[in-house]
């Protein structure tokens, strides 16, 4: 993984990312999310009925903008590659679930399916415009 500098770190603790996919079309696709950094990696929990999880089956190319709310002008732009793993017991799901204090499961219908999505980042860019 491509490194993510001292000066941006704290944005890993961030409520929540933009994550851009490509949909079907080839345009670009922006979606709030959810996210947890661990083990020195971003992961995402989706739920594999939404367009974006559909989106990063067939063009796993994405980018995570993780914004300073506190200063606009500084953000982690996170640039690469989605690797997706099912989760069939939500044990993933379960540790997002504790970091917002929401049960993902109240968000599924009966018979959906959980996704880890992690953030392959071949290009990390920090930027702070201001300071």
């Amino acid at each position: 993984m491509t490194s993510i500098p001292d000066s941006h770190r704290d944005l890993l603790d961030n409520e929540v990312a933009t994550l851009a996919t490509i949909d079907d079309s080839g345009h670009p696709q922006l979606t709030v999310v959810w996210f947890l950094y661990e083990d020195g990696e971003v992961k995402i929990s989706l739920n594999t009925d939404r367009a974006k999880a559909r989106f990063l089956a067939s063009r796993p190319r994405c980018a995570l903008l993780l914004l300073d709310l506190a200063n606009p002008y500084r953000y982690l732009e996170l640039r690469g590659e989605a690797r997706i793993e099912p989760d069939p017991d939500y044990a993933f799901a379960d540790k997002v679930s504790a970091k917002y204090s929401a049960d993902l499961r109240q968000y599924d219908a009966p018979g959906e399916q959980r996704i880890v999505v992690t953030i392959e980042p071949s290009k990390v860019n920090p930027v702070n415009m201001r300071g």
